[in-house]
């Protein structure tokens, strides 16, 4: 599974850093971003932004995506 946001999206909530901060990280502009491991993908936009999730948070990292107020977090399935 590999995840990214849509920061045009994201209203700076912060649930989904609250429930997979392994995977999820908001930054000092205000807007979340995914991580990989200590890795912040703050390069939005392609493939750059992506983040692979180990197979551990994939529920939290779908969780997030369902509890999302800006529906920014978006899932591709491997």
């Amino acid at each position: 599974m590999k995840v990214w946001i849509d920061q045009d999206l994201c209203t700076g909530d912060g649930l989904c850093e609250e429930i997979a901060p392994a995977v999820f990280t908001l930054l000092d502009d205000g807007l979340a971003y995914v991580k990989e491991g200590a890795e912040i993908k703050s390069n939005p936009g392609g493939s750059d932004g992506m983040a692979n999730v180990p197979a551990e948070l994939e529920d939290a990292v779908t969780e997030a995506s369902e509890e999302c107020p800006g529906e920014c977090i978006f899932i591709e399935k491997d």
